[in-house]
């Protein structure tokens, strides 16, 4: 005997949506941006709390779509600040979401899958393999349980999993951010990092949303790239990078290039002199990320070997920076996502 069918998740609707259901409960309108407001900004998770709705409409609400929320399982606090949450979903899933504090703003790094299907070499989500997607719902989810109250949070999809890979959500997700029924982040203050999918790349610019764009390059040449990344073998530099120059001078947004800093593999100063002949010298930035550690075999550059490395692209004219990387100490760095408890996290 087939199970129920599990009921929509609120979570997952557009303001335009709840507009719908509202008409098709002889509701006004007001009661979508009434619902949008309760989920989306007061962070409402039991529809009998919502005393804005009469009692009966909250009673129907709960017979047709599901409202809750993913459950703390542990969390670690670094040093630094930075706090990592790990996640349990409905299917006993597990994700992890970071919040991090820096000179009065506020970053919350998402995660788009459960797993990672790409097995970059140096990064311990990989290794997981693909588990499944998250819902729209459960991506904004993270954004508003680790925004800790932060009405306008920057948000980056670089936690765990491919965010193009799991298109339709992601989108959406973005869309439930931007609303002006909900939190309304600017597009500036959110930026969708990618392995490099140049169709996907194409689509996003073509969806009017305006974000920011992160290419994850790590390497200035195929052979090497591909090392480090297999995607690379399906869509080589040139591919990911004339789609990345289309979403620049679409949507008017410099693009960054990520760029793990790895001694003895990456890092040379041939290696930078490749690199900057690769990219645009307008609407680029190039972000140097150092390495932090996993169980992967490397070893991050030397810190003279990044200001090195940072020289030869501003003597081409290239732009970067140095990411200064946060809760290492708590496997919350970039890279090191695996939603697994560790010695770091304390269950609560």
């Amino acid at each position: 005997m087939k199970g129920t069918a599990p009921l929509p998740a609120a979570l997952d609707l557009l303001p335009a949506e709840w507009e719908q259901v509202m008409a098709e409960l002889d509701q006004p309108a007001y009661r979508a941006r009434q619902v949008f407001r309760a989920l989306h900004v007061e962070g409402v998770r039991d529809w009998q709390a919502i005393s804005t709705l009469p009692r009966g409409l909250r009673a129907r609400l709960a017979e047709r779509f599901r409202l809750s929320a993913p459950i703390v399982a542990a969390r670690a606090v670094s040093v630094d600040g930075t706090v990592k949450y790990l996640l349990a979903l409905a299917d006993g899933r597990e994700i992890e979401a970071v919040h991090i504090p820096d000179d009065g703003r506020v970053t919350v790094c998402v995660s788009a899958q459960a797993g990672c299907a790409l097995a970059c070499a140096f990064c311990a989500t990989g290794r997981l393999g693909l588990l499944r997607n998250l819902t729209a719902g459960e991506i904004v989810e993270q954004v508003y349980l680790a925004r800790h109250g932060e009405p306008a949070p920057n948000v980056v999809f670089m936690g765990m999993g491919e965010p193009l890979a799991n298109y339709a959500a992601v989108v959406r997700a973005l869309r439930l951010l931007m609303a002006p029924e909900g939190l309304h982040l600017s597009p500036r203050r959110i930026t969708v990092s990618t392995s490099g999918l140049p169709d996907r790349i194409r689509r996003l610019a073509a969806e009017g949303l305006g974000v920011r764009l992160a290419v994850s390059l790590h390497a200035a040449d195929d052979a090497m790239r591909s090392a480090l990344m297999p995607i690379n073998d399906r869509y080589p530099l040139r591919a990911v990078l004339d789609a990345a120059a289309e979403y620049a001078e679409r949507t008017g947004r410099r693009v960054s290039y990520e760029y793990v800093m790895l001694a003895g593999v990456n890092d040379r100063p041939q290696d930078a002199a490749r690199l900057a002949r690769l990219l645009p010298r307008r609407d680029a930035h190039v972000n140097l990320i150092p390495y932090n550690p996993t169980d992967a075999p490397f070893r991050g550059s030397a810190p003279e070997t990044i200001r090195a490395f940072a020289r030869v692209l501003a003597e081409h004219g290239v732009p970067c920076s140095v990411r200064r990387s946060r809760g290492r100490d708590v496997q919350a760095a970039c890279g090191q996502l695996a939603g697994t408890r560790s010695r770091a996290v304390a269950v609560v």
